[in-house]
């Protein structure tokens, strides 16, 4: 790999982030919060020296014009090492707040992969920290590369190679001519569905600072709230608007974008992976209002509200919660469980293993039972009225076979690190879905994970980054030559 390619890409990410870290200055500002300017100034200031160091004492960054001819292996390392970088740099504000640096370095990569696990156990921080702390989960939302295709012409080729790595779906999704107006529209709709969330919980009553936070957690898949309790005692319209988002969340952000500019919100229902995500939260939703209202004696309004909201949340990995949903009976949380397991579409702003690999999983096993009954038939694997070539259903069950090997290999180890099983197993399906909580009361909706030690922590925040990064870039880096540096 090229050292100067390296260098150029990494300095330019690094120049962008100084510029969203400075936003929580505007915040300090705002409400008079002295004590918050000088850490995020510093840690922007820095960050942005930084690029431009790399930039003058990297030999050729200099001569790089675009980067439009970067190699695929440069590309997903890039990929890799920013989404580490902006957790690092992430981290150092909340060191300047008192945090220790584990858990600084946790609760960052918990907001900039979208997860929402939380070490935090006081929530008495500067408004500034915490608008930090849910604005990095919606920049990680939707991928902080993609961010930064949307914003630098440079990546309007190799952009593509980048992109498929945050949305890996058979065939690239390809609803604009080029990959940076395919991000550019994205984010643009991003953005649409943040404000209007914003407006509609204000209306609703919510506080202006609450609804920014909330919205962008639930809009994100991220989960952070600045509040203790997450959304427990807020009102039903509160959670119903959150419900909505978060369900928007776990859906292809590129169907809805064509859905919005054809006006036409059938071309939802023509998608099999959205028949799919809709059905499987609608069958979930019924059985566990059902269970709430018969294992947990609430009422109907309260089981349908609190069944459809954790549903939602679940399934696009959100996991905001308006109900301790950890303390609900076996019933309930198997429920919830099935919905972690299905997790989001592709597309999405959503983590887990996503709908679309799931349905090819089954009709791979469907193929193959033919197979068995009629062994000369030619049954074809097909979604969308798209014929998946072997070796894209192949790559599938190497993904989720890999998967499900770092969920066991690291819940085994975090379980004998922490002597519980619980905690070990659910912390691991929790932080590689990019769920957070999880259905245990320790590191549940309203724990934390600041009492696991500090090796537990850092392998769980591993566990962020390669849910978040699809696994392939992070194998990737397992291969010798991704490591031959030349300049």
């Amino acid at each position: 790999m090229r050292v100067s390619y390296l260098a150029y890409t990494f300095s330019l990410a690094m120049m962008y982030l100084s510029i969203v870290l400075f936003l929580p200055v505007i915040v300090a500002l705002i409400y008079g919060e002295m004590s918050s300017i000088l850490p995020f100034l510093y840690v922007s200031i820095g960050t942005l020296l930084g690029g431009f160091c790399l930039r003058k004492f990297v030999k050729g960054v200099n001569e790089i014009k675009s980067i439009n001819d970067i190699k695929k292996s440069e590309a997903l390392f890039t990929v890799t090492f920013c989404w580490i970088i902006a957790g690092v740099l992430g981290a150092i504000p909340y060191v300047l707040h008192g945090f220790n640096p584990i858990n600084a370095f946790f609760e960052s990569t918990a907001g900039i992969t979208a997860t929402g696990g939380t070490i935090l156990t006081n929530y008495n921080y500067p408004h500034a920290l915490m608008f930090w702390r849910s604005f990095s989960q919606w920049l990680g939302g939707m991928g902080i590369i993609v961010l930064f295709i949307a914003v630098l012409p440079q990546f309007a080729i190799a952009g593509r190679q980048l992109f498929f790595a945050e949305a890996p779906f058979p065939e690239e999704d390809k609803f604009t001519p080029r990959i940076k107006s395919t991000a550019s529209s994205l984010w643009k709709l991003y953005f649409g569905l943040t404000v209007l969330e914003i407006i509609l919980l204000c209306i609703a009553g919510e506080d202006v600072f609450v609804a920014i936070c909330n919205s962008f957690s639930s809009v994100s898949g991220g989960g952070f709230s600045p509040n203790s309790n997450s959304l427990l005692g807020a009102t039903n319209p509160i959670l119903w608007i959150v419900c909505f988002f978060m369900f928007c969340a776990g859906a292809s952000y590129s169907l809805q974008y064509k859905a919005i500019t054809r006006f036409n919100p059938l071309v939802l229902f023509k998608n099999e992976e959205f028949r799919t995500y809709l059905f499987i939260a609608l069958i979930l939703a019924t059985l566990l209002s059902v269970s709430l209202f018969a294992n947990s004696h609430y009422d109907i309004l309260k089981s349908i509200t609190h069944s459809f909201f954790q549903v939602s949340s679940v399934m696009s990995t959100t996991c905001l919660s308006s109900d301790n949903f950890a303390s609900w009976d076996y019933t309930s949380k198997a429920l919830l469980f099935v919905g972690i397991l299905a997790g989001s579409c592709a597309s999405s702003a959503g983590g887990g293993v996503k709908i679309m690999r799931w349905i090819l999983l089954f009709k791979l096993m469907k193929s193959e039972f033919v197979k068995i009954l009629h062994p000369k038939a030619v049954y074809n694997v097909k979604v969308n009225n798209y014929t998946v070539s072997k070796d894209i259903l192949f790559q599938i069950l190497m993904f989720v076979s890999f998967y499900i090997l770092i969920m066991v290999v690291t819940g085994f180890v975090v379980s004998i690190l922490e002597g519980n099983t619980v905690i070990g197993i659910t912390g691991s399906i929790s932080t590689i879905g990019n769920i957070g909580p999880t259905l245990c009361n320790l590191t549940g909706p309203l724990g934390s994970y600041d009492s696991l030690c500090d090796l537990s922590k850092l392998i769980l925040s591993a566990n962020m980054y390669i849910g978040r990064l699809e696994l392939i870039p992070f194998l990737v880096l397992f291969q010798k030559e991704i490591w031959n540096f030349k300049a």
